[in-house]
């Protein structure tokens, strides 16, 4: 096993051309935790981080137990740690490409070659990408400057933080009434802005006026901020509505390049297409799994971090088994 002090300069210096068991594409929740499984069971893992979590502009995560509130910065500086007490490594950098060497077993070159950004090539023998997904909000103004503060998007993540307050919903342009009927359980002032969302459903009609939800047609232009707090919701129109909180359906887009490029299959969703993967995480290209929001938009916190543990489990067993297949063949031949 590696014995490195796990600083960041010693780890970029030393990973060029060293082949590992294990390369984890992605330093969040997912990817801490796989890498932290994999550690444990003795596998030489490699982290590689770009340094682009989704939920960076938010102070704190929710619904995460024995975590609840903290930093998510805090949390990855806790998951670098405790990773690096199990001699798994860490780098900052970006994989650009990953290359199969060969089928497993074949000649022995079984796994991918692995190129970074900055030039950096290293071998892995399996690959666990926790790229995790982009949110591209809609083109109003003043919502990217208040994104992760008074503009958000998950009740489970902000909604006690916030209950209470007057909301404000900017439909999804593909489930427009379906955020305002969740948040409603937060709050009993809740307007729903179609804004260029197509009228609900009759269904939905119904079920707003049952959840008290007023719903304001019309294209918005822009947010009202007062004392550095968001008072109301500026209409194309002029019209003024008067909101504190303003939740947003957005765009999700998976950073899923490294996955497309080696040929993962992938599937529809409402929310955009996704690679598919199996209950553990296995995609369709031998030898790569995928966990946290790379495979899904609704993947949590704790629900990315369960999911780099079952994938990092599967990848153990599957190099404990083409070892012992191995041995297998070598000594009946």
């Amino acid at each position: 096993m590696n014995e490195s002090t796990h600083t960041e300069n010693r780890n970029e210096r030393g990973t060029e051309n060293r082949t590992y068991d294990v390369v984890v594409v992605g330093g969040g929740a997912a990817g801490l935790s796989a890498a932290l499984v994999l550690g444990r069971a003795r596998r030489a893992t490699l982290v590689v981080d770009a340094g682009e979590p989704r939920n960076a502009p938010a102070a704190h995560m929710q619904g995460y137990l024995s975590r609840d509130g903290m930093n998510p910065a805090e949390l990855l500086a806790v998951g670098r740690r405790e990773i690096a007490a199990y001699g798994v490594e860490w780098t900052r950098g970006l994989v650009t490409a990953a290359v199969p060497d060969g089928p497993e077993g074949a000649d022995g070159r079984d796994g991918f070659t692995v190129t970074l950004a900055d030039g950096r090539m290293l071998r892995a023998r399996r690959l666990v990408v926790t790229t995790g997904l982009v949110d591209e909000l809609p083109e109003i103004d003043g919502v990217a400057e208040w994104w992760g503060r008074d503009v958000i998007h998950c009740p489970y993540c902000h909604g006690w933080e916030v209950r209470d307050r007057a909301f404000g919903v900017i439909a999804h342009p593909v489930m427009p009434a379906h955020q305002a009927l969740m948040v409603s359980q937060w709050s009993p002032d809740v307007t729903l802005f179609l804004h260029t969302a197509p009228e609900p459903s009759a269904e939905d009609a119904a079920r707003l006026a049952a959840a008290g939800v007023t719903v304001v047609t019309g294209e918005v232009a822009g947010l009202v901020v007062e004392d550095d707090r968001i008072t109301g919701v500026r209409m194309a129109d002029g019209r003024i509505v008067p909101r504190e909180v303003l939740f947003v359906g957005t765009r999700t887009v998976p950073r899923d390049g490294l996955l497309r490029a080696l040929g993962a299959a992938t599937h529809e969703t409402p929310f955009g297409e996704f690679v598919t993967v199996d209950e553990t995480g296995r995609t369709s290209v031998p030898g790569v799994w995928a966990a946290g929001n790379a495979i899904g938009a609704h993947e949590q916190v704790i629900n990315a971090a369960s999911g780099g543990y079952r994938a990092a489990a599967m990848v153990n067993a599957d190099l404990l088994m083409a070892d012992l297949d191995r041995r297998v063949a070598a000594a009946e031949g």
